[in-house]
């Protein structure tokens, strides 16, 4: 390459990364459905729907999908991110904490700023990070040792660094932050570790705490007295996946992680408030508007953290203002979002633990069924029935679209519970019921009987069942709907694929290499529409043949 060469391509790099004015103001996010060639948020709109109103791609063209880039990360680390688009640039993680910035149409890389998380972190499940959000030009990134950062769309430059939790002590920041007016809002992770959970509003432009949640009430705060003794010092309650916002109630929903320790109830008699629910704040002040329990003093792991989909919808013969859950206990529910009112619940997965709901949408729980020294089969296994990977909800169909672990059962095993700071705090373990040698994980053979991974797609208007997907194995793909009768997702079997929404047919499918464990999203530049995923290590664009 000529010293000229090289000049020309530097100049055309720097005009380029000069051009990366994001300047995404509230009111864009706000309505980010008027624009779906972006994707604004990590789901897509604040509404949590991974719905998107493109339609050049659709279920007689899908066939001709063919891959345009791939992105290759510098990482072994699990590729959980879901990226965001902004007028034809992408911006992305590779995990644990390293932001780029990429051309959403070739995938060449603009900028890369690298965060070095201090070596105390020890977030429990991988060193992963689902995404980032944006205000203005300033992106925000959460670290897995306890920071939330903010850099320069434009150029990678860090702006400011907020040391938010201790490391040390188990505390992280894995999921992507979610922008509400002039604030950044983050949960931590690290409930395996006796934590105190909570949400914090952060401002915008200074990284100054605005207010805290935590999501273990302490001493004259209401749900203390669902706590025996000291126990809540170290209840958990932690969040690793991002909330929803609805601008006319000015309320954002977070879905809640399991109590401390996991499988041993006994030191933390009582239901354990707000742990494995859902809390609606106030966006301004970070006040308790009203939550909903899922699954009251949880032995099983279940927590709630999984994605509060908000949508409106036809119930009783009116409209309503609805929140609609999968929950990793196996149940889908539907909520009134302004006041949590228990509108309906139903298995979408088999379920042992509980047999119905009371009037007032209580689970009854079944006599026996918690874990035990000599071990309890229950339905769904610890994984849950899902966990945090995205569902989807349809306006046009009028389905939401769960991925789903089907006929998956664990061994409940109950130990003593010695708290000590930055270690593990489960008070026992689970076994998994497959046959000696096979996994759940990305690989592995398995009868239906022995548990499948599908995508079930449910009415939410009474919780049955309209279609099924079946792979041959277990799945931890988010899914995509769109305006033209899409779903996409992936599995552990290594598969991208598409299907029809309103049917469950399989139209077209790509394999990726590896893995799918994050959220497809979609995006247009110049009038052609986009499909992304991360597989394995690797970030993958397709688009339709020209």
């Amino acid at each position: 390459m000529t010293n000229k060469t090289s000049r020309t391509l530097f100049l055309i790099l720097l005009l380029a990364t000069a051009s990366l004015r994001a300047q995404v103001s509230f009111e864009r996010l706000l309505r980010a459905d008027r624009e779906p060639q972006n994707w604004l948020t990590y789901s897509g709109t604040v509404q949590s729907q991974r719905f998107s109103q493109l339609t050049q791609i659709t279920p007689d063209n899908v066939k001709n999908l063919q891959l345009q880039w791939i992105f290759q990360a510098r990482s072994i680390e699990k590729f959980e991110t879901t990226a965001l688009v902004v007028d034809g640039i992408m911006y992305t993680v590779q995990a644990p904490n390293d932001l780029l910035a990429l051309d959403a149409v070739t995938g060449r890389t603009f900028w890369m700023y690298s965060y070095r998380p201090s070596q105390d972190s020890r977030p429990c499940c991988g060193r992963v990070n689902r995404g980032v959000a944006i205000l203005g030009d300033t992106l925000f990134m959460g670290t897995i040792d306890g920071h939330l950062v903010a850099v320069d769309a434009r150029n990678g430059r860090p702006i400011w660094d907020a040391a938010v939790a201790q490391p040390e002590a188990g505390y992280a920041f894995t999921h992507a932050p979610l922008v509400v007016k002039d604030k950044v809002i983050v949960g931590t992770a690290g409930g395996e570790f006796g934590i105190r959970g909570f949400l914090a509003a952060f401002d915008a432009k200074s990284g100054k705490e605005i207010w805290r949640f935590y999501t273990i009430p302490g001493p004259g705060e209401p749900g203390h007295e669902s706590w025996s003794g000291d126990s809540w010092k170290r209840g958990g309650g932690s969040i690793w996946v991002t909330g929803s916002y609805d601008p006319d109630l000015n309320l954002t929903y977070w879905g809640i992680g399991n109590a401390g320790p996991d499988y041993n109830g006994d030191v933390r008699l009582g239901d354990n408030l707000y742990t494995s629910s859902v809390v609606a704040l106030d966006a301004d002040t970070g006040k308790l508007k009203w939550h909903y329990q899922f699954s009251p003093h949880d032995e099983f792991d279940y927590d709630a953290v999984q994605v509060p989909v908000l949508g409106d919808i036809t119930w009783n013969g009116g409209p309503r203002k609805v929140m609609m859950f999968a929950n990793r206990n196996g149940f889908f529910y539907v909520l009134d979002r302004g006041t949590g009112q228990f509108l309906l619940g139903k298995p979408f997965v088999r379920v042992n633990w509980a047999d119905g709901f009371d009037d007032k949408g209580r689970p009854r729980r079944v006599p026996g069924q918690i874990p035990t020294e000599q071990g309890t089969l229950i339905f769904p296994g610890n994984q849950g029935g899902t966990n945090w990977y995205n569902p989807s909800f349809s306006p046009r169909t009028g389905l939401f679209y769960i991925p789903t672990w089907v006929n998956y059962s664990s061994i409940y095993v109950r130990r003593p519970a010695e708290f000590a700071e930055g270690r593990g705090f489960n008070g026992g373990t689970v076994r998994n019921t497959v046959p000696q040698g096979l996994r759940v994980g990305p690989v592995g053979y398995r009868t239906e009987d022995e548990g499948y991974g599908a995508v079930r797609a449910i009415d939410p208007h009474t919780g049955d069942l309209k279609w099924e997907y079946k792979m041959t194995e277990f799945t931890q793909a988010g899914i995509l709907t769109t305006a033209s009768d899409l779903v996409f997702t992936g599995g552990n079997e290594g598969y991208f694929f598409a299907l029809n929404a309103r049917t469950g047919a399989l139209l077209w499918k790509s394999t990726v290499g590896g893995q799918v464990a994050s959220g497809p999203m979609t995006y247009a530049v110049g009038g052609r529409q986009y499909v992304a995923v991360a597989a394995g290590s690797s970030l993958f664009a397709f688009a339709l043949r020209q």
